[in-house]
């Protein structure tokens, strides 16, 4: 009775540590589920690589900065000189044509009169060069380049203010309410902070993790020790039951798979200056097996509502109620162990339940898309003179999807144990009937 009570504290230690173990790894979870889903609106491509104000702000630094460094060579002036000289020559054509033009009306010959007795066009045609030099040095006086800098900076700035998306005050809105949230001044911080988090967070959900499948190796040593011990095997069993539940609403609650394409970074090339792009999220979306549920129920659609019911029944239901039914049987008296819904969840559920193909099937999802992405987005990896960009899959199983194979394994190792534990007394059974039959008849 003594080694029982000791068992049994030790069951209990093992049930409190793995449901602890269970509620950090949902937390954890979720927390990061929050931090990612932060970070995907922050760097989401339509705010990014797809934004016309992200541009525009981008070439308006460029052409600024270019406008500041602005300083004609000896090169460049001698060809805006000789451009300047051929516009005051065709200028000097021009208005020579004009007033030349014959005339019907008096005053018009007056002028014409004045302009060929007082205007040499040869001579103003030889003083081009000097004139064009004289305009050259004008634009060269540092006061007056700084004039015309001023003068393009406002045009710049006029034809920004005038260039923006319909987004922008959305993002903005958005973006200050993030920044805020984690306590940063600017995206590159944002971004700092956010992925040092998020290690910290994956660290402490493995963890977390890797104890609770501690704890079911533990309780199954315990079971190792109990073998020969046909007494105290129910109530191993019974705490058993307890992990097995733990394992199961951690698993259908928790992130399961996360799905992640981003262009990790583009560089464009534009006035020997670069446009450049870092961590541009494609697609995120990282979801459990009861958020696919609601998410497929939500959408109202009967065939989707009629998938989500089935996933709910088949992989979450039918494995409770065989647990449930399990304890019935064996801790039941004999018209609930022997009721015909109790011994089908209990033994023959099994075949229904679709908990083990979900997890193939979540795993096959995740090589299948893991794969599409990776085909998808080598298209996106461009290496040429003006533009380089690198595409990044960050697809990958998550912590749920580890304890929810192990409830599975888990489910089956009970199954076995159920068996084994019920065996002895289904043969005694029909013996003791038979006995009692034969002494009724001799009788």
């Amino acid at each position: 009775m003594l080694f029982s009570k000791k068992l049994a504290v030790l069951l209990i230690i093992i049930v409190i540590i793995c449901g602890f173990c269970g509620y950090k790894v949902y937390e954890l979870s979720r927390a990061q589920e929050r931090v990612k889903a932060d970070y995907s609106i922050i760097n989401n491509i339509s705010f990014g690589l797809l934004s016309v104000s992200e541009w525009r702000d981008q070439i308006e630094d460029i052409v600024t900065q270019k406008i500041a460094d602005f300083k004609l060579t000896s090169d460049q002036k001698k060809d805006l000189q000789r451009a300047v000289e051929n516009i005051l020559h065709t200028l000097i054509r021009d208005i020579t044509a004009k007033i030349n033009k014959p005339s019907r009306t008096l005053g018009g010959k007056i002028k014409s009169f004045a302009f060929r007795a007082l205007v040499d066009t040869s001579s103003l045609q030889k003083q081009v060069p000097s004139f064009s030099q004289k305009i050259i040095e004008q634009i060269e006086n540092p006061s007056n380049r700084k004039k015309l800098k001023k003068i393009a900076q406002s045009k710049l700035e006029e034809l920004g203010e005038e260039t923006y998306d319909s987004a922008t005050q959305d993002r903005q809105h958005i973006t200050d309410s993030l920044f805020k949230k984690y306590n940063v001044k600017d995206q590159d911080e944002f971004g700092n902070k956010t992925e040092a988090l998020l290690h910290s967070l994956r660290l402490q959900t493995y963890a977390y993790a890797i104890s609770m499948l501690a704890m079911v190796v533990a309780a199954f040593i315990v079971w190792l020790m109990v073998k020969k011990n046909p007494q105290l095997r129910p109530q191993v069993y019974l705490f058993s039951i307890f992990i097995a539940f733990i394992l199961l609403l951690v698993g259908v609650n928790t992130t399961m798979i996360e799905l992640d394409a981003r262009i990790n970074s583009l560089h464009f090339h534009l006035l020997n200056s670069e446009i450049t792009f870092k961590n541009q999220v494609l697609f995120f979306q990282s979801k459990s097996i009861l958020d696919v549920v609601r998410l497929l129920i939500k959408t109202g659609k009967i065939d989707m509502v009629l998938v989500g019911i089935l996933v709910l029944c088949f992989s979450v239901m039918f494995p409770v109620s065989k647990l449930v039914a399990s304890c019935i049987h064996l801790f039941g008296n004999e018209r609930w162990a022997n009721n015909k819904v109790v011994h089908f969840f209990a033994f023959k559920s099994g075949k229904w339940s679709m908990a083990d193909v979900t997890v193939v099937a979540i795993m096959m999802t995740y090589i299948g898309f893991n794969g599409v992405v990776e085909n998808q987005l080598e298209d996106l990896n461009i290496n040429t003179d003006l533009l380089t960009s690198v595409a990044t899959n960050n697809t990958s199983l998550q912590p749920g999807y580890i304890v929810f194979v192990g409830f599975v394994l888990y489910a089956l190792f009970l199954s076995a144990i159920l068996d084994k534990i019920r065996k002895p007394e289904s043969k005694i059974a029909p013996l003791n009937a038979n006995i009692q039959q034969k002494e009724a008849q001799n009788f």
